[in-house]
């Protein structure tokens, strides 16, 4: 197990930032070296020494950085490890795009609802505005053939009386 992994983001940080110091340290070490190395009375032990302080240095330098890239090559993979909040966070992400997608698509069908809904409630007055008319004109009909009737009524009974009149009428005066 990764000792990174156990590590907050501050530690994380921390760590590189000693790691940096380090390579601060070598290459201090590496220009000592080089300096004893340019005297012209340069002392073999004391570059000795220096190299030795400098390749130790280097090492430990190497291997953080190795434990830091191997670290990051696993949170940039994507790959589940202790400690890693990279999986949970893209996990997260995708479930806020997928919500913002349903919202947008909740909401066009409710637009697509509201038209349909406006025009099925238009398309249904304009039915009843034409049952409506359909009724009263058939009650118009309906008071216009009884009104027929009822001058059709009155002039046959008119007529009748006018023909019995007549004929009363023509009885007296034939038969006087």
């Amino acid at each position: 197990m990764n000792s990174l992994e156990n590590m907050n983001p501050l530690d994380k940080i921390q760590a590189l930032d000693d790691i940096e110091k380090e390579i601060i340290l070598c290459l201090q070490s590496a220009g000592q070296a080089l300096q004893e190395l340019s005297k012209e009375k340069s002392s073999q032990k004391s570059a000795e020494t220096q190299t030795a302080q400098f390749l130790k240095s280097l090492q430990n330098v190497e291997m953080k950085l190795s434990e830091q890239i191997n670290y990051l090559t696993q949170v940039s993979t994507g790959q589940p490890h202790e400690g890693s909040g990279y999986a949970s966070a893209k996990v997260l992400q995708m479930a806020w795009h997928r919500i913002s997608h349903v919202r947008s698509r909740v909401r066009e069908l409710e637009e697509t609802k509201a038209k349909y809904t406006h025009a099925a409630r238009q398309q249904q007055q304009q039915r009843q505005q034409q049952h409506a008319a359909a009724a009263a004109l058939q009650q118009q009909m309906v008071q216009q053939q009884q009104s027929l009737l009822h001058d059709t009524n009155i002039s046959g009974t008119s007529t009748n009386q006018t023909n019995a009149l007549l004929n009363v009428s023509m009885n007296q005066s034939g038969g006087g």
